[in-house]
């Protein structure tokens, strides 16, 4: 297993589309198993989609377990996911590693139902509240080629330069 680059913003293929995954094969466990290593490397990640690492397929890792007292599944990976439904709507915080030196307010749905492929081309679907979907939602914009930045409540009161503390 190796890490791999994160692509920073403003790089232009984090805007691109990701296609869809047709082979699950030793090839794509092993990016797998690289892009959930380059998440767990980084600090407070609980979340990477293959365009980050600069491949454009539709692969997301989520695994927010680290996060004491939430709902959640645990370590997912989805490939070719989908939301299928969704249900109500709340403003939160977001970070991310391909943006580094902000945050910002994001409305993303509450309640989410994703169905996917796990990396072996297994189904499956899940039901996800709270901040678990938050993080799934902000993974699968990645590959629609969107970002955090382009979710934001107001870019003039809802962007916000993360803080830096001493150690």
């Amino acid at each position: 297993m190796s890490l791999l680059e994160i692509l920073q913003y403003p790089d232009p293929r984090l805007k691109q589309m990701a296609e869809p995954v047709e082979r699950f094969d030793d090839d794509l466990r092993a990016y797998i198993a690289d892009l959930e290593e380059t998440m767990r490397a980084g600090p407070g990640g609980v979340g990477i989609a293959a365009p980050q690492t600069g491949h454009l397929i539709r692969v997301v890792i989520v695994d927010v377990s680290s996060k004491p007292k939430i709902e959640q599944h645990g370590r997912l990976v989805m490939v070719n996911p989908e939301i299928v439904s969704y249900e109500g709507f709340a403003k939160g915080r977001e970070g991310c590693m391909s943006i580094p030196d902000y945050t910002g307010n994001v409305v993303r749905a509450e309640q989410i139902v994703v169905e996917y492929f796990d990396e072996f081309g297994e189904q499956g679907q899940i039901e996800s509240v709270g901040f678990e979907a938050r993080a799934i939602q902000h993974e699968l914009d990645h590959l629609e080629g969107l970002l955090f930045l382009d979710r934001l409540v107001s870019r003039r009161s809802d962007l916000f330069k993360r803080k830096t503390y001493k150690k």
